[in-house]
């Protein structure tokens, strides 16, 4: 069990944009009316929406060895269909105005929400400790999971709640999606000390987000760096937000001088402003830059959590042990996830990775201990907060248009698609859009003549950057 609910039976657990509330009682009433209806250790597809019924799906799965597999709730159909047919759930968890939607019995509604028994019955066992499924590549189509243990989220759990001090008076509003594993952690840690977790799937960009803000007394927030960039814009430093105590980031590399503003206004607000780094691969956090040093380091991503450890590897394998030298950064923690789940029959494998993590992002760390990313090693773009890989987006491309070559790259919050044929650069801009429900201006289409390659007919992708600010 990842929560006890019933020791903070009195407190409230839930306030939404509706003024509908839950306390822990009640949630833990909720889940046990719903776990009545799914045998332990079956697959269910939880559609997930910043909504009291998505939380109450999730939260039961999860506190009774039901394995959920999280996705967005508006997931495109064609994605969703994929997933279905490679992993066969046995349920489905969704909000019911999508029900008809999806062939199986309806067993069980609440809270706007409903299970779905589908026609598979236990397609695939379940590795034992198998806890949590979540996306990491974006939803470009890969069917590419994260497997985590219970151990895991309990480790990752507990760290990020002594290292952030959370308490039960803490009031966090949702301000990313319950699938996102960032935003999943939130949910987890507030539970886990008895908090009023303040549920909305408004954006900052809506006044009533901030409406619901005030008068809820948020304490807390948090955000990716195009979270943070939107704030810079919208004039945030003028607002008058006295409950608010702690802001955290993580997500991606925020800008250094954007991360030593909103550092300079906590400090002169008396608030928190806490830059945190981590993946799906290792639950949700590795590292976090304490508060207290943020001005000083901005531009840092921090040192390891409670109970993990940071090291850097040369090109050779071996340990960096000089300061300032440049590596691949190693995650070591008991948060370190099982490996990935690519079908169905992954789901039985058992552990992978032993604890250890090579990050594919390239660091540095300075005599006080502190890490600073540098760059990435592999091929994959931090988009608004989602990790979305750039071969899988240009094979995504390829299998809707045959004929057309394409190439892709770019940098966090913009990628640039290369095509070869003209009359397609709006068509591409709008599918990509589409298909992973990620604003349009990230992605930036551009034809060429021809996409450069080398002799062996690999995709030089260090020529196309030469024409990035070239891009439409």
């Amino acid at each position: 069990m990842i929560w006890d609910f019933l020791k903070y039976a009195s407190h409230t657990a839930i306030i939404d944009d509706n003024g509908q509330q839950l306390s822990y009682k009640a949630l833990f009433e909720a889940n046990q009316a719903l776990m009545q209806n799914i045998p332990e250790r079956s697959l269910v597809f939880c559609l997930c929406e910043n909504k009291i019924g998505s939380l109450i799906g999730y939260t039961t799965f999860l506190n009774n060895r039901i394995v959920a597999l999280m996705l967005d709730a508006h997931l495109d159909k064609d994605l969703l269909n994929h997933f279905i047919e490679e992993y066969k759930p046995d349920y489905i968890w969704v909000p019911v105005v999508q029900s008809q939607n999806f062939v199986g019995e309806n067993i069980f509604t609440n809270w706007d929400y409903t299970l779905i028994k589908t026609a598979y019955h236990h397609a695939y066992p379940l590795y034992e400790e198998l806890a949590l499924l979540l996306t990491t590549s974006g939803s470009t189509g890969s069917p590419k999971f994260v497997r985590q243990t219970y151990k895991n989220i309990q480790s990752n759990t507990a760290s990020i709640v002594e290292y952030l001090h959370l308490t039960a008076d803490e009031r966090p509003i949702t301000t990313l999606p319950m699938n996102y594993t960032f935003g999943l952690s939130v949910i987890n840690t507030h539970l886990a000390v008895g908090a009023t977790i303040l549920l909305t799937d408004k954006t900052i960009m809506q006044r009533d987000f901030w409406e619901f803000m005030n008068v809820s007394n948020a304490t807390s927030f948090s955000g990716v760096p195009y979270t943070y960039e939107m704030l810079d814009k919208l004039m945030f430093f003028r607002r008058k937000l006295p409950n608010l105590r702690t802001m955290t980031q993580a997500g991606g590399k925020l800008q250094p001088e954007l991360h030593k503003k909103f550092a300079e206004w906590a400090a002169n607000e008396g608030k928190d402003f806490v830059v945190m780094y981590g993946s799906a691969e290792a639950t949700a956090r590795m590292g976090y830059l304490p508060p207290e040093i943020s001005l000083q380091k901005w531009g840092c991503m921090g040192k390891a959590i409670p109970g993990g450890k940071f090291m850097l590897i040369d090109a050779e394998g071996k340990e960096i042990t000089s300061t300032e030298t440049i590596g691949e950064l190693v995650y070591e923690g008991d948060n370190v996830t099982l490996g990935y789940a690519f079908s169905g029959e992954d789901l039985a494998k058992g552990d992978e990775n032993h604890g250890r993590l090579s990050t594919g992002d390239m660091a540095k760390v300075d005599v006080d201990g502190i890490y600073t990313i540098v760059g990435r090693k592999k091929r994959f773009l931090k988009i608004f907060g989602n990790r979305v890989g750039l071969d899988e987006t240009e094979r995504l491309i390829k299998s809707y248009f045959m004929d057309m070559e394409c190439a892709c790259a770019g940098h966090d919050d913009e990628m640039h698609i290369y095509i070869t044929e003209a009359d397609k650069c709006a068509t591409i801009k709008n599918f990509l859009a589409e298909k992973t429900k990620l604003n349009p201006v990230a992605f930036h289409v551009q034809c060429v003549n021809a996409i450069p390659k080398n002799s062996a007919g690999k995709t030089l992708y260090q020529e196309l950057e030469k024409l990035y600010d070239k891009a439409l």
